[in-house]
């Protein structure tokens, strides 16, 4: 099996709108599905992950604070890229959430000399 990095991304706009349209019982009922979804992807989650914060950025310029559009991740390992994306159709994050998207990308070994 290969891991996969899940994250879930969001936007200003996604976030405006959790603000004026994600009443107690969506946020309530999200919570209860993404349960669901992890209990339902146990044996395949490798690392549950969790919510993302404030972003620095650290560069030849310095440090600074910046803004992007991921809110959380999670580590997971299928058969193929297709399978693990496959994992996240109607997901939460964007289903019940006004999330925008989640993206997977395989967890590349480390090259060895």
């Amino acid at each position: 099996m290969t891991k996969f990095l899940a994250v879930y991304t969001g936007s200003a706009t996604a976030e405006q709108k959790a603000e004026t349209v994600v009443s107690q019982e969506i946020m309530a009922a999200g919570v209860a599905a993404w349960g669901e979804w992890m209990e339902r992807h146990a044996a395949d989650i490798v690392e549950t992950g969790g919510p993302l914060g404030r972003t620095k950025k650290i560069s030849t310029d310095g440090i600074s604070d910046i803004r992007n559009n991921l809110t959380g991740y999670v580590i997971v390992q299928a058969d193929s890229h297709e399978a693990a994306a496959r994992m996240f159709e109607g997901h939460p994050h964007f289903a019940i959430f006004p999330g925008d998207a989640v993206e997977i990308m395989e967890c590349l070994p480390i090259p060895t000399a």
